[in-house]
């Protein structure tokens, strides 16, 4: 009895020491499950917050879910604003993250790429896959290539007689698989004419 007390208050002062809360400016939320319905809940409140410019006239923006990974970790959302001529892609992380002082905690977390980020980004993942492909499929499941775009990792593996992609961007550690990302592609291309 006495243990379970003692673990008891150590989960409980832990959580009042190393309380879950980002150090990010407020850009992380938590949360215990992720969906493309609640990446676009809380990608809307993202987008007026950080991308569109405040105004006390009314702005008409489009939001539209893309495609999310099968793991949840990563949704994809375009977003369009005619009257502040600004559009582009937002990536919706989650995960694990880890505050400061080394707690775990599950949150979620938004990026932002405008238009020409948005094609850029695409390209790059894309003309790397291409370019790289016979090096990729050589040895299933070994080799793998890596880069950075901005402030995001890219790493890009075989995977059986296919590839896998992780994005690495602020402390979160996401895969986006094959179709999820051709997906993505496809979607921004033809939302983006």
């Amino acid at each position: 009895m006495k243990l379970k007390l003692t673990i008891l208050i150590v989960i409980f002062t832990n959580s009042l020491i190393f309380p879950q809360v980002n150090s990010q400016g407020g850009s992380v939320w938590m949360a215990k499950e992720f969906s493309k319905d609640i990446a676009l809940f809380y990608a809307k409140s993202y987008l007026i917050k950080n991308v569109l410019e405040s105004s006390p006239e009314i702005v008409k923006f489009v939001t539209v879910p893309l495609a999310a990974s099968n793991s949840g970790e990563l949704t994809t959302l375009i977003y369009k604003c005619d009257g502040q001529e600004k559009e582009g892609i937002i990536l919706g992380f989650y995960g694990n993250y880890w505050n400061d002082a080394g707690v775990s905690y599950q949150g979620f977390a938004f990026k932002n790429f405008d238009k020409n980020q948005s094609v850029e980004f695409l390209a790059k993942i894309q003309d790397v896959i291409t370019k790289n492909w016979e090096f990729l499929s050589a040895l299933n499941d070994s080799n793998c290539l890596f880069f950075n775009y901005d402030d995001i990792g890219v790493l890009i593996c075989s995977s059986s007689n296919s590839y896998s992609i992780r994005l690495f961007w602020n402390r979160f550690d996401s895969s986006w698989e094959k179709i999820a990302f051709e997906r993505t592609k496809k979607r921004f291309e033809k939302n983006s004419k």
